[in-house]
Order: structure tokens, then sequence, then C-alpha cells
């Protein structure tokens, strides 16, 4: 069983019986041309040589394992490790896979990168690997995303991308995506759609999981380095889920790691429109593409969701988390904003790591684990953003 989870998808882009390309013909035949060309490129020892000098000497991987200690002694529990994604360049994980794709819709003779962001990470990354690469880049964001995580629009204007604020349906992620997905239309031949996370048709969720699995490759070389054993628990937050499952993808057939945790955000609570928890109280549909777990009405139709991270509040799951779920490998629990905000202002007065709300999801579980747990046990967080983009919407909750 454990090896099928890892080499999945199938030839169709199924993750079990979630994915596939639930898209128009005409556009089946743009997204099966960016598989092959991936499969191409990932078998090119000068592209995969291109891609790995870039994360060494652009990103400036590896990332390093950091002992909380701090955090632990306080918690008198599990040693905790933060998987310090925060510091690559441009402040996130999602550097990783949009390197990736820009190397990879240059190779393809694209002219333009395109995506959605949330809490902007995603942005700031396609902008800066589109500037690097010589392509024009175009952002659509929520409006209520704009105002949260203003710093990294500013960022990514200066990066050179054009940002396009979606005044749409709840005005956030989601809307974003639709947003994004319509400009796409307009000329996919041309366009190369840098999906944000391992979410969309075939080939994206694999080739996102792909670029973003040197994440899980660094920490179990780190680990073993530092501890001389596997970690007992990997946790990492879960919107989308690419940050998550590259922690995660390394470590499937270890039973030597107990359990792995995937936190979604309860939000306000658990009413409808409060909350994101996809895989807690969302059931199979279709949603951008793919066949998943979805929060949805009794018709089909995504209802609105809310997060204080602005990152993951998407009323979907990549399909490779919804396999996860189904088949037990991965577990996964919910974390409101209160618990969040909560684990953001301890560890930045504990380690001196200001973490991303997003990040703060995955901390506060492992907050709450820690101290269930002897000294002899190992957690592993996926701190998979930093915080500057937060200060100022933070600063305005705490009345600062």
């Amino acid at each position: 069983m454990k090896n099928s989870i890892k080499s999945l998808p199938d030839n169709n882009g199924y993750f079990g019986k979630y994915g596939g390309q639930i898209i128009p013909p005409e556009l089946k035949v743009i997204f099966d041309e960016i598989a092959l060309a991936y499969e191409q490129a990932k078998n090119d020892p000068v592209f995969i040589a291109e891609y790995e000098d870039l994360l060494k000497n652009y990103v400036g991987r590896p990332s390093p394992l950091y002992h909380a200690k701090n955090l632990t002694k306080k918690l008198k529990g599990a040693q905790i490790y933060l998987k310090r994604e925060d510091l690559n360049h441009t402040g996130a994980h999602k550097i990783n896979h949009t390197l990736g794709e820009a190397l990879l819709a240059k190779r393809m003779g694209k002219t333009k990168l395109l995506a959605e962001t949330g809490a902007g990470q995603h942005g700031v990354a396609l902008a800066t690997a589109a500037t690097l690469v010589g392509l024009d880049c175009e952002i659509h964001m929520g409006e209520i995303d704009v105002l949260k995580q203003h710093p990294n629009v500013v960022r990514m204007q200066l990066l050179g991308a054009k940002v396009v604020t979606v005044k749409s349906g709840g005005r956030c992620l989601k809307d974003a995506v639709d947003s994004a997905f319509g400009a796409f239309l307009e000329d996919p031949k041309n366009i190369f759609f840098g999906i944000g996370s391992i979410v969309g048709p075939h080939p994206f969720p694999m080739m996102v999981r792909y670029f973003q699995s040197i994440v899980g490759r660094e920490t179990r070389s780190q680990i073993l380095e530092q501890a001389r054993i596997l970690p007992n628990y990997l946790i990492a937050c879960v919107g989308g889920g690419s940050n998550a499952i590259g922690l995660f993808h390394e470590f499937l057939d270890d039973d030597e790691v107990k359990m792995m945790i995937g936190v979604e955000p309860s939000g306000r609570s658990f009413k409808p429109g409060d909350h994101a928890a996809t895989l807690t109280l969302g059931t199979p549909g279709s949603l951008h593409g793919m066949f998943t777990y979805l929060l949805q009405n009794e018709d089909g139709e995504p209802l609105p969701v809310h997060s204080i991270a602005s990152g993951l509040d998407y009323p979907g799951v990549g399909p490779i988390h919804a396999d996860l779920k189904d088949s037990g490998r991965v577990h996964y629990e919910s974390i409101s904003d209160k618990e969040a905000l909560e684990a953001f202002l301890s560890l930045s007065k504990v380690e001196g790591i200001i973490p991303a709300l997003e990040s703060s999801h995955a901390l506060a579980q492992a907050i709450k684990l820690a101290p269930k747990l002897g000294q002899d046990k190992i957690i592993i967080v996926n701190l998979s953003g930093r915080g500057d983009k937060d200060v100022d919407y933070v600063a305005s909750l705490l009345d600062v």
C-alpha cells in the first residue's frame, strides 16, 4: 500500500479516485503538452542541473532544520524541530516549485506566467522566478487578501508583475483561482498557468509535489545527522497542501514515522463560511479541474470559507491529500484562528522567529501535541513561511 501511495498518480492523473483532468477537450491538449514537457524536463540532466544550481545559489538551500530548544523546554515534552522554509529567498516554500514552473515555461516557449495567490507568497515567488528567466507575469489576488497582505502586493509590483485585484465572489483565494483560470483561457498557447499548490488538473499536483519534495529529502538527511533517528511526528499546515506534501512525501514508506498530521483552519467556528476545514467537513466533488474533497452546498457549489491565514482560505484541497486521508497514512486536524494567533506570538517571543500565520496552524498543533509525549519523541514542523507579510495585519488584530 505504501509503495502505491508514493508512486501515484496513474496515467490519467488520479491519486486513487481523486485528481484527473476535469477540463474542456481543448484545454486537455494544453495540459497534456505540459505533462509531456515536464516528464522530458525532469529526465534532462541539463534542466535538473540548472534547477538545482538555482536552489543552492539563488534560493539558499538547503534550508536549516532547527532544534527549537526554548519551545521544547517550555512545553516539557517532545523535542520540536522546525524545517526553516521561512529562510528561503522570498520567504516561503513556494520558490521551490515556482522556479521549476518558470524554467519549464521558458523551455516550452511560453511568454507569460500567470497565477493566483492568497497570502501573496506564491505570487511573490512566481514574480521573482519570472523576472529571473525573463517572462512576463500576472498575479490574481482576492480583494480581501490584497488588503491583508499589502506588503506582498508591493513586492510583486516591484518585481514587475501585474497584480489583478479580484472583487467578485468571496474576494479571496478561490475567487483568485477562478479569475486566473479565466485569464488563462484567453491565451493558453502562450501563457503558462503556474498553479500555486498541488491543486488543479493533472499534471500540476504531481509536478508541484516533485519540486516540493526537496523539503522532505533535506529533512530526512538533517534529522538523521542531528538526532540519529527518524522523527516520530511530522506536522504541516494544509490549504492546497504543497508545503505539507513537500515534507511528507519522502517519509510515506517509513513505519518509524508514527504519524503525519496536516493542519487545516477551523477559523472562527465550524459554521459554513467561518472556516476552511475541507478534509474535516468536506465531501468529494469537482473544483478547478480536479476531483477532490470540497466544502460545497447541496448543489455542488463551493461554500464561502475563512481563515486568519490568507493562504489557507480555500474550499478544496490537493487530490494527493484526499487520497492520503482515505488511506489513513496522513491524519488531518484543524486549528482555530485564535490558536494560530497564539502560536504566532509564542514562537516570536520564545524563539525569536516570527512565523507566517499559515505555518502557525502547524505550530499550534505541535504545541498541543508535544506535552502529551515523552522527551525522547521528535516532532518536525514545516515552518513553511515567515511572518513579515502578516505583521501589520496581526498588529491590527491586537490593536498595537
